[in-house]
């Protein structure tokens, strides 16, 4: 079982990630919605398309930006379509 952590809460957790560039993706269904905020922040990436970010909030702390999705990404990246990754001191245990 992987999972995402920050500020002592457990953010995702699942046994079916998939790791593209060192990132696990974890599914969208194994994500805690109570975790995240929607932003407006966005990235291109020539081989995986447009990423969409959201803002963790626990305990009243923000981590801006540290989740990531491609909600409609290229043929090549499928796999991680409706996924979420992490970064910005999310630690990942698995």
């Amino acid at each position: 079982m992987v999972k995402a952590i920050w500020n002592g809460a457990v953010i995702a957790e699942s046994d079916d990630t998939v790791v593209v560039e060192g990132n696990h993706y974890f599914p969208r269904k194994d994500v805690n919605p109570s975790y995240l905020q929607d932003s407006d922040m966005s990235s291109f990436c020539p081989w995986k398309g447009q990423a969409s970010y959201h803002t963790l909030e626990v305990n009243g702390q923000r981590n801006v930006d540290a989740a990531w999705y491609y909600a409609d990404p290229k043929s090549r990246a499928q796999p991680i379509k409706d996924r979420v990754a992490f970064w910005r001191g999310v630690t990942i245990e698995d």
